[in-house]
């Protein structure tokens, strides 16, 4: 069973950045597959911010800023 870390609150087109809400720590290294509905993908966090800083673990309750390689709708479950 995969264990859930968070949810995409929103997704910036232009520039190919997620907003997700956190449920448990995340860090940049750590592989994620993000998916919604039949569609996912699999990357490792390259970098994460929070209020526009740079951070290398975000908690659970914050709203980070994650690069992702492909669309991520709102909604998409992101999973460890």
């Amino acid at each position: 069973m995969q264990d859930q870390i968070g949810r995409v609150i929103h997704y910036y087109d232009k520039i190919g950045v997620a907003v997700v809400k956190l449920d448990k720590p995340l860090k940049v290294g750590d592989k994620i597959k993000l998916s919604h509905g039949e569609d996912s993908f699999e990357q490792t966090i390259e970098s994460m911010q929070l209020d526009h800083k740079q951070i290398t673990e975000g908690k659970a309750g914050d709203e980070v800023a994650i690069k992702v390689d492909q669309m991520a709708k709102e909604g998409t479950i992101m999973v460890r």
